[in-house]
């Protein structure tokens, strides 16, 4: 007996010191698990979205696809069929279904295997947002824990709620949003019941059962989840039977992007990245950008146009490669295609055969094409940028069965096409705030993420010109001022003794006013006028407009235009003509929201005092209204007259501009604006060579193109005339005053403390008694 009392205090000493021993273990696990609390204002992992000014999607990145989702907006279905398949009982337990749990416990006992099941909705809640996925009996403990805890800290429909966004359902989709657009293209409320069940299916395992990569697997799955749901009287018989019989229509669906700017995306993500390095990518940022969709849709298919024209200009130069039809089967030559990069709207397409006048070719999706002769006729093969063979008689000219090409579908028919040698970019500002309307660097941006507009520092040629007029403005010359054009010798450098500068048609006109010298683009205007106001002033003036002072050469060759820059600095400069004066910065973000609705950034950019609200700073003045106003009208007469005159197309009269032609033509410029909208465009090759073609050809023609679209959205109006101006009657040979007999006149506005103040020696000194006609 005595015995028996010893062993039964023993063991219930023992028995006490276990429980004392769990009893503390349990009280300092449960004091130094995660605080579950924070659940309640739980980051999501959300994806980078950059959304157009008019809140279209640009671009989404990020790895993690998540669309998040109230349990309002999920179907009943939908919920139905999670809690069928992975927790039936979830509104009666306290966050650990014991029957669930003992049955885990008993097939470990019994076999010796961790299997599947025993995890309610809520211990998953607590591993996929607290806890790893390593399987070891210390994270299942601290699960059961941390369930107890979570329903105590939340609401039923919450911690349904947090798991329906959370789980992952393969594909990169977390959450039944993201996965309802991944595999059907639908929001969750779209979705019907089989879809709904194939869906509930997937977390058991995402990637074993997927519907796009494992279809038999998933409608055996999905068949469980509908027997499941049969069973608990979630759907009744006819709508099993139904979805049992449904046919598996899922397939990956990309973002859809509503608009195509890839270079506008790529500075956004660059921006963001070093705004918030760790959490650009997750933490669900939207971005809103100046761009305009109508607008950045137009500059995209302007460029296309203009480079796939001038590219046809010069001339076809052959395949991309050539395969031999003969050693490849119809299934091998289908795989050939994953060796040729694919081109937006350019398909690849392998010659099959060829007729007289057409040619039949295949393309990666396996579908015959037919290229008639009117897609072929243009393909004169190219010889150099000046030079192109004979015209093609017959489709033997220009192709033969085994040739790899790019196709592309025209009106009603398909042509022949390739990607352009040339290269290209363009930018549309608001010229009273800066604001980047439109941008595009290049293309094609799946080949090369350079952006040209950004960064391709190129000499803006003849385009630079106004800048120094407007120098020559500020030192007292006006439009009507005389420069000789005529030839000159100046001294040269390491490779020339001496330079001869010369006007591109190799012609002179003498005694010239500066108005017919830039609205012509007189090569030799322009370098005697800089040698006149000086290479040091014209340095400190220009300055003002943005460019960067290294970037100045020091010497004559700057009133050509010799510095570099690239199509957005050149845009943000000549807004300060299009504006009145003003130096506006350009942006292209206009705010940044948190994935809580939250404005992280508000962009608040200098504007013009005409447009100022509220509390938005002034942009800085930085050159006269009067200065303004008649380099403005100056480059009306380029648009009207000069090298621009296509412009007139447009059947605008507030258009203004100028072109650029650098050295040997290498690089071919158009900076056009209205009052409202300033707009640049570069065309030339990456390794700088000659095109063979002046601006009016390269550049201008894609401008014309683009603005056909953004003139809709500013209706036309004339600039603001300021004060201390004059418009006076003169003689056009001499810039002076003309006499009230003199037929052969014109009409030019000055400042008035620059005004003329004799008349031209031409004619007789008759002093009439008012000069000065203020025209409007």
């Amino acid at each position: 007996m005595k015995a028996l009392r010893v062993f039964t205090w023993f063991a219930i000493s023992l028995l006490l010191i276990v429980m004392l021993v769990t009893a503390s273990l349990l009280y300092y696990m449960a004091n130094n698990l995660p605080d579950v609390s924070t659940l309640r204002s739980v980051q999501l992992q959300e994806p980078l979205r950059i959304y157009s000014a008019d809140d279209k999607l640009i671009a989404e990145i990020g790895n993690k696809r998540r669309i998040p989702v109230s349990l309002a907006e999920i179907p009943q279905d939908l919920i139905h069929a999670i809690l069928a398949t992975e927790d039936h009982r979830f509104y009666q337990h306290s966050g650990v279904d014991i029957k669930g749990l003992a049955r885990a416990v008993i097939g470990l006992i019994t076999t010796g295997e961790k299997r599947q099941g025993g995890s309610t909705i809520t211990m998953q809640v607590a591993r996929n947002f607290f806890l790893s996925r390593k399987k070891t009996y210390l994270r299942k403990f601290n699960e059961i824990l941390l369930a107890f805890k979570i329903e105590h800290e939340l609401t039923k429909n919450e911690i349904l709620s947090l798991y329906l966004n959370k789980i992952y359902l393969g594909q990169r989709a977390y959450g039944v949003g993201a996965a309802a657009k991944i595999y059907y293209g639908e929001t969750v409320s779209q979705l019907d019941l089989a879809e709904m069940a194939m869906i509930a299916g997937l977390p058991q395992a995402p990637s074993a059962i997927n519907p796009i990569y494992n279809p038999n697997a998933a409608k055996k799955r999905r068949s469980h989840v509908l027997t499941r749901m049969l069973r608990y009287g979630y759907i009744n018989h006819a709508q099993y039977q139904k979805a049992m019989v449904a046919p598996i229509k899922t397939k990956f669906h990309r973002t859809k992007t509503a608009v195509y700017a890839p270079h506008v995306a790529e500075m956004v993500r660059r921006y963001i990245t070093e705004l918030f390095p760790k959490t650009a990518y997750t933490g669900g940022f939207k971005v809103y950008t100046t761009i305009d969709s109508s607008l950045q849709t137009a500059i995209n298919q302007a460029l296309e146009n203009g480079l796939t024209a001038y590219d046809r200009r010069h001339g076809y130069r052959g395949p991309i490669s050539w395969i031999n039809l003969q050693q490849r089967s119809p299934t091998d030559l289908l795989k050939q295609f994953n060796h040729f990069p694919s081109i937006k709207n350019k398909p690849t397409a392998i010659v099959t055969t060829i007729t007289d006048n057409s040619a039949e070719a295949l393309l990666k999706d396996g579908q015959k094409i037919t290229i008639p002769w009117q897609g072929l006729a243009w393909a004169r093969r190219y010889i150099n940028e000046k030079r192109r063979g004979p015209a093609p008689k017959q489709t033997v000219d220009i192709l033969k069965p085994g040739d790899v090409i790019l196709v592309q579908y025209q009106k009603d028919h398909w042509q022949l096409t390739q990607k352009p040698a040339i290269e290209g970019a363009a930018v549309s500002l608001n010229s009273n705030n800066g604001a980047v309307l439109a941008l595009i660097g290049g293309l094609p941006f799946t080949q090369s993420n350079f952006n040209r507009a950004i960064q391709a520092e190129r000499q803006p040629g003849s385009s630079f010109k106004p800048f120094v007029y407007s120098a020559a403005l500020e030192k007292g010359y006006t439009a009507a001022s005389i420069i000789n054009d005529s030839p000159i010798v100046l001294p040269g450098n390491e490779t020339y003794e001496l330079w001869r500068p010369q006007n591109d048609n190799r012609r002179f006109r003498g005694a010239t006013r500066l108005r017919t010298g830039l609205t012509h683009s007189m090569n030799l205007i322009s370098i005697r006028l800089l040698q006149d106001i000086g290479i040091d002033y014209t340095h400190q003036y220009v300055q003002r407009f943005g460019f960067a002072a290294q970037s100045l050469p020091q010497n004559l060759s700057l009133a050509l235009g010799t510095n570099t820059i690239t199509p957005l600095q050149l845009a943000a400069a000549y807004s300060s003509f299009a504006n009145s004066g003003y130096r506006v910065i350009p942006f292209y973000i206009d705010r940044i929201v948190n994935s809580n609705h939250k404005i992280l950034f508000q962009a608040a950019p200098p504007t013009i005092p005409r447009y100022q609200q509220g509390d938005q700073p002034q942009a800085p003045r930085i050159i006269s209204a009067q200065n303004a106003y008649i380099m403005t009208s100056i480059m009306q007469d380029v648009a009207r007259l000069g090298t621009a005159k296509r412009t007139q197309e447009l059947k605008r009269q507030d258009i203004a501009g100028k072109t650029g032609t650098t050295s040997e033509q290498q690089d071919g410029w158009f900076a056009g604006f209205t009052p409202d909208v300033v707009t640049t465009v570069w065309v030339g090759f990456d390794s700088p060579q000659p095109t063979g073609e002046y601006s009016s050809t390269l550049a201008l023609p894609i401008w014309i193109d683009y603005m056909k679209t953004a003139l809709n959205y500013y209706p036309e109006r004339r600039w603001p005339r300021p004060d201390n101006l004059v418009t006076l009657r003169i003689d056009p040979n001499t810039g002076q005053l003309a006499h009230d007999w003199q037929k052969e006149t014109i009409f030019e506005t000055f400042r008035k403390k620059y005004a003329p103040k004799h008349y031209s020696n031409q004619a007789n000194t008759h002093l009439p008694g008012d000069l000065a006609q203020d025209l409007f």
